[in-house]
């Protein structure tokens, strides 16, 4: 699959999942980006925006399997991952695969369970394998997570831990849509036999596959590395930070701009593909001062401020 096919694939893809689900283009398409770079989205917002749905209409429409966790403060670990059942014909344990083998695995609600339990993913969704009572099982290709959480200062929610925070390329919000779409919503509904569209298979595995080798053959010029690079390095030198991106964020946020150029049908990154993704790959990872945490800074005014710190590089192609 060549640049030019998979950006045609994945137009098809959104255009497949905005017959269903409501919502704004540009997330689609920093939610397809991170899928195209194999990484691991979470999306927050309150209930009822439609984030459950737009982690099955994606799984539908790219002909994954697909599994939903229900999280809950009583969930277990072994819930997720699975566990070792006794066998009594041939007196022996059999591993029964937990839920988290699948190709696309929405965690609804992450942060309603303890962070013992949010922890089981995180081998999962850093090495793609779990391990239980000493034996690892590979999990299958492709495999991304779809988190969902409402926000942090809901009654009954455990704020996630930053090194699983970290593990998601992209963090972004449904939102609420606009004043067309909630009519539209209100349209399907309104008559028993206007409702929600079925969505339809675009790709299959393999192809999604295919996809995700892509990235790999987009180029990326030296002077948008450094600048890469150094909007990265800037957040770290901010003083309202205490930990600033860390040397995986950089490299997410590099992937994560290659995928925005396949997207746009360009096999070169451009600084346009940084600034389409960098907010969505950077500001979850910020760890503000006390004092910062206090005054209510944005780490999105943060981003901004390392975005307008560092020159734009000139490219050879524009």
């Amino acid at each position: 699959m060549n640049v030019s096919e998979a950006s045609s694939t994945c137009e098809a893809v959104l255009e497949e999942v905005q017959t269903a689900v409501i919502g704004d283009n540009m997330l689609f398409e920093t939610i397809m980006a991170a899928i195209v770079s194999q990484g691991h989205v979470l999306l927050e917002d309150v209930p009822g925006t439609g984030k459950t749905l737009t982690a099955q209409t994606i799984a539908t429409a790219l002909d994954l399997e697909f599994t939903r966790i229900q999280f809950t403060p009583d969930l277990l670990p072994a819930d997720i991952t699975g566990t070792h059942i006794y066998n009594e014909h041939d007196a022996s344990f059999e591993f029964e695969r937990g839920p988290v083998f699948a190709n696309v695995v929405l965690a609804d609600e992450i942060n309603r369970a303890p962070p013992k339990t949010q922890a089981a993913l995180l081998e999962a969704m850093g090495e793609k394998q779990v391990s239980v009572a000493g034996d690892t099982y590979d999990l299958p290709e492709p495999f991304f997570v779809i988190a969902t959480q409402n926000p942090v200062e809901q009654e009954g929610t455990f704020p996630l831990p930053e090194a699983q925070v970290d593990r998601f390329m992209i963090k972004t919000t449904m939102g609420y849509p606009d004043r067309d779409g909630e009519l539209t919503l209100i349209d399907r509904r309104a008559s028993r036999h206007s409702r929600t569209p079925v969505v339809e298979s675009v790709v299959d595995q393999q192809s999604v596959l295919d996809l995700q080798q892509v990235p790999e053959e987009i180029t990326a010029d030296p002077a948008v590395r450094e600048y890469l690079i150094d909007v990265c390095r800037a957040t770290r030198e901010d003083n309202r930070v205490e930990v600033g991106v860390s040397p995986r964020g950089v490299q997410r946020l590099f992937e994560a701009s290659r995928a925005r150029a396949v997207l746009s049908d360009r096999d070169y990154v451009a600084p346009e593909d940084v600034h389409a993704i960098v907010h969505a790959v950077l500001d979850h990872r910020l760890v503000l001062t006390t004092e910062a945490d206090v005054r209510g800074v944005d780490p999105e005014t943060i981003v901004d401020s390392a975005l307008n710190s560092v020159p734009v590089p000139a490219m050879a192609n524009d």
